[in-house]
């Protein structure tokens, strides 16, 4: 978001999400993310999905 210049809030806006939702996943707080938001979140970024996941083994 920081490299794309835009705002949570901008960001909801165009995905069509709420602003605590998409808190939520950009917190890494969310359990689960349907793949139509993680496109729409991709489309808006313009990026690919390894750029704003990670995967993090339970311990």
């Amino acid at each position: 978001m920081a490299q794309r210049k835009i705002s949570l809030t901008e960001l909801a806006e165009k995905v069509d999400l709420t602003l605590a939702n998409l808190s939520i996943l950009k917190n890494g707080k969310a359990k689960a993310i349907r793949f139509s938001t993680l496109e729409a979140i991709c489309n808006v970024l313009e990026c690919e999905v390894g750029e704003i996941l990670e995967f993090v083994k339970d311990e």
